[in-house]
């Protein structure tokens, strides 16, 4: 029996001609070049490239959004489409294999060809006239994906929910744990002594989240003229699968939302419709358990449930990885199954893993309900599905309502058992098959305070008085975050101090670049700005780190020490403060100052010249910084440089991104504003709008969403149906 490693290594140093793949072939693109004759679609680029697609139904909308994402990022789509099938690594090597076998181990693609037939037939339409758009798309551009790769079908779209889904409630961490040399965590026992304590224990120093996101929404009762506000902030990476694309989507049918979408969807994410908003941002309920299998001694694919020896489904999944030119090589490996779901073998044990809405397919039908929402009745009635098993949800809509809703697909659990821990796979007394109700997650609606706000933070802190939710109404196998981000924590002292907030004030508040005074960051900044040192040059570092004011704007002197000494990550757990701790970042310091010392010729350089966006011909200076609220993140190194970058500056790779404030007035016209951190044209160097938004972005400055047709044909660059 082959023993898996997540991290395949399919080296081949010296191969047959005999013991290689040929490319196959598949239909040829020219097959798809008619596809556009069934839809009846126009795409207007306004002046800023964003596509504007006009269809007369919904499918058509579809396939005109497919084909202009296309022309923007289609090498994009088309590599998220393969992880999906489990299939990245037969196009651009060995190094994607890993990720081509967590698809196959978890049957992305069986769960999907079983139940997709289950889907309303809108929803499956939307989705293979958008499969459709990428056909053509290909037909059109055959050097762009190889045929044999074709058809992409309504089925790929919908695997691309259920592959990623999980991802953002962190199910590919807990499988690599698996793959470790031990095993990451102890077996929980039924009743153990002190059991609950230690679930509560664990449960209130839950890990930080490592990605970060920012949504807030004011009521007309704490606006000076009626309005209702709402900030859309989804922290993403600002290249690859998950970075934002802007799209504005529209049909006869009733389709008009305009927002952020990721490369390979066919609806928005994150956006608004003329009657009502939304965004997310990242929660980590505890939604995720990994079982420990007991095996039979006398057959290793055999293991004990209720007092009984049950089979494991053992299969054994091919993955091809490209070689070289047309050369490919098939590895296969063990894939396991139990009845707790998919299974992996490992020199420490055997581990069943179960997560929250395995094998639903749902999840793009939950969202293109929420696109098409006229009111909060229908767009609740869309979140009341769950299929999308994590997120939280800001809300607001030109009624004056405003909402937050901790979404979550949280099992019920046995309260005997500590399930931060692994479990006993023996008893189906840990085998969940129900979940909690929608209504009894955790949400804020229409509260007396006029005001909510989640920045990955708790959600017993999302607004002020006493119609927050309290933790202790819930159970700790739920996982429920209680630590609170920086960006949680400045939007609470802005919005809660301010009683009458304007529409410019929204703004500065969304642009805000401080740590609070309770955040990790100054409570380690005012330990270390007690103390000396020996070192010149820590010394140095020392002086100008005690004038630091809390803020990463550019012009900010301190900041550049600050930050390159703590490194702040996204809702940091802080770090207990000893005599060794302090000692390490007073290293940490040294090193930094050097750096600075090193690029800068001074330590107290504004941090401007550090903080940089970098795109095309764009090199400008950014404010702010890791988990503010104009959240800037860059990748830092130890060993005596910063990453890719010879000059001493740091390019941002992500945080703020695409984002919108919207405003309804009293009346309820609507006011839209945007920003991309690049541009439409996001993997296309020869465009013009590959970096023209990266000037407004560093300058913080805002541009108009064209969300009325006359406003696009008033800066219209160009029109024209796919495949003119």
């Amino acid at each position: 029996m082959k023993k898996i490693s997540l991290f395949i290594v399919v080296s081949i140093i010296i191969i047959t001609v005999g013991g290689c793949l040929t490319l196959p072939k598949g239909p040829k693109p020219g097959t798809f070049s008619s596809l556009h004759e069934r839809y009846n679609v126009k795409i207007l680029r306004d002046n800023w490239g964003v596509p504007h697609i006009y269809g007369k139904t919904d499918p058509d909308t579809a396939f005109g959004l497919a084909y202009a994402h296309s022309e923007d990022d289609f090498p994009t789509i088309a590599d998220a489409l393969l992880t999906c099938r489990g299939e990245l690594a037969s196009l651009k090597g060995k190094e994607h294999a890993p990720i081509d076998y967590l698809a196959k181990l978890l049957k992305v693609n069986e769960t999907v060809e079983e139940n997709y037939s289950s889907l309303p037939e809108d929803v499956r339409q939307l989705c293979e006239a958008y499969a459709d758009g990428l056909n053509f798309y290909v037909s059109q551009h055959p050097d762009e994906l190889p045929s044999r790769y074709l058809p992409i079908r309504g089925q790929d779209i919908v695997a691309g929910f259920v592959f990623k889904g999980p991802f953002f409630y962190g199910l590919d961490n807990e499988i690599m744990k698996l793959f470790r040399d031990e095993r990451a965590r102890p077996v929980s026992k039924k009743n153990e002594e002190d059991q609950t304590a230690q679930a509560v224990e664990q449960w209130l120093n839950k890990e930080g989240m490592t990605v970060g996101s920012n949504t807030a929404a004011v009521a007309p009762s704490r606006t000076p003229d009626g309005s209702t506000y709402l900030n859309i902030n989804s922290h993403q990476p600002w290249d690859g699968p998950v970075a934002w694309y802007e799209a504005h989507l529209n049909s006869e049918e009733g389709w008009n939302c305009v927002g952020g979408l990721f490369p390979g969807t066919p609806i928005i994410l994150v956006g608004h419709n003329e009657h009502l908003g939304w965004a997310h941002t990242v929660n980590s309920p505890d939604l995720i358990d990994i079982y420990v299998l007991e095996m039979n001694p006398d057959n290793p694919n055999q293991y004990k449930f209720d007092g009984e020896w049950l089979d494991l489904e053992v299969r054994e999944v091919p993955l091809e990885v490209k070689l070289f030119g047309p050369f490919r090589w098939t590895v296969k490996q063990e894939a396991l199954w139990s009845v707790h779901g998919p299974a992996v073998r490992q020199d420490h044990g055997v581990y069943a893993i179960r997560y929250s809405n395995m094998g639903d397919v749902d999840q793009v039908e939950q969202w293109y309900r929420m696109n098409k929402a006229t009111n909060f009745e229908e767009w609740e009635g869309a979140m009341r599905m769950q299929a999308n098993a994590s997120l939280n949800a800001g809300y607001a809509d030109k009624e004056g309502n405003i909402a937050y809703i901790y979404n979550a697909k949280a099992p019920v659990r046995d309260e005997g058992y500590n399930w931060e821990q692994y479990l006993p796979g023996d008893t189906s007394e840990t085998l969940w098959d129900e979940y909690i109700p929608y209504d009894a997650m955790p949400m804020v609606i229409n509260p007396a305070s006029g005001f909510i706000q989640n920045c990955n933070n708790t959600p017993f802190q999302t607004t002020t008085g006493p119609e927050n939710p309290s933790a202790e109404d819930f159970s700790a196998t739920l996982g429920f975050e209680t630590y609170m981000s920086n960006r949680g924590q400045r939007y609470l002292e802005l919005l809660g101090a301010d009683e009458s907030i304007t529409w410019e004030e929204f703004h500065t508040y969304k642009f805000d670049d401080a740590y609070s005074e309770a955040s990790d960051e100054v409570t380690i900044w005012r330990e270390l700005a007690e103390a000396q040192s020996d070192n010149p040059l820590t010394q140095e570092a020392l002086n100008v780190w005690r004038k630091w004011d809390f803020r990463t704007n550019k012009e900010n002197t301190s900041a550049a020490i600050v930050m390159l000494t703590l490194r702040p990550n996204s809702n940091d757990e802080g770090v207990e403060l000893n005599e060794e701790s302090i000692q390490e970042i007073l290293d940490e310091m040294t090193w930094a100052a050097g750096i600075l010392k090193e690029k800068h010729g001074r330590i107290d350089v504004a941090w401007g010249e550090v903080s940089r966006v970098i795109r095309g011909e764009v090199n400008m200076p950014v404010d702010g910084g890791p988990d503010t609220l104009r959240a800037i993140y860059s990748v830092f190194k130890r060993d005596g440089e910063l990453v890719g970058i010879e000059d001493g500056q740091l390019d941002g790779k992500g945080g703020d991104c695409y984002f919108m404030l919207v405003r309804w007035d009293a009346a309820g016209n609507l006011t839209s504003e945007s920003m991309h951190q690049y541009g439409s044209a996001t993997l296309r160097k020869d465009s013009k709008h590959y970096d023209d938004q990266s000037p407004l972005f560093a300058r913080k400055e805002m541009r108009t969403t064209l969300f009325t047709k006359e406003a696009v044909l008033d800066n219209l660059e160009r029109e024209y149906a796919p495949g003119e």
